[in-house]
């Protein structure tokens, strides 16, 4: 299995030695748990927003997968909207922690950085292939991980609208793990001090 598909197939499992470690280590001040958790929530907010415009195609791991290609919402600013939303909150969950600042969370921020670029290769391949020149031409109208501030009013294979039901299903797993990782941390800075 290649560096890509392996990182692809287990990304939802790369965070947890970060988040062992920095709940081990952690010493979160009032300053570090605020700002954190503004990061956090931020990074979830774009999450939230991406899924209930994607849905569930968003959860695959075992292969890749996309009925459409989705230009709306998020995406007409970035491609990899859930990218940025992760970024933010594990950056954050490094913040909270408040270890090895500013080195831990630069670190952290770094290894999801390269990641998600050998991620996004290899989604990307997929895409060029299944969507041809729609998905060339998005690529060059709308970035990949440094959002635009103007919305890009892309034709779309599909119309798709945000749906808040169908975002709370696809992003539930995601929701309840900040949850229990905020308080967490919580605990551990009340308990522990």
């Amino acid at each position: 299995m290649k560096l890509h598909q392996f990182l692809f197939r287990y990304r939802s499992y790369t965070p947890i030695p970060f988040i062992m470690v920095m709940l081990l280590y952690a010493q979160p001040s009032v300053g570090s748990f605020s700002i954190g958790l503004v990061l956090v929530v931020c990074g979830e907010l774009i999450r939230f927003w991406g899924v209930a415009i994607a849905g569930s195609e968003t959860r695959t791991t075992e292969k890749l997968a996309g009925t459409a290609l989705v230009t709306s919402g998020p995406y007409a600013y970035v491609r990899n909207p859930l990218y940025i939303g992760n970024m933010l909150m594990y950056f954050g969950f490094a913040i909270i922690a408040n270890v090895g600042i500013p080195y831990v969370p630069l670190f952290v921020a770094a290894f999801f950085l390269i990641q998600y670029i050998f991620i996004v290769q290899l989604e990307e391949s997929y895409l060029l292939t299944k969507f041809g020149s729609e998905y060339e031409t998005y690529c060059r109208t709308v970035p990949r991980f440094f959002p635009r501030w103007k919305k890009n009013n892309f034709g779309e294979t599909k119309k798709l609208q945000f749906d808040f039901q169908k975002g709370i299903r696809s992003e539930r797993r995601t929701l309840q793990a900040s949850i229990l990782l905020v308080t967490a941390f919580l605990l551990r800075w009340q308990l522990w001090r």
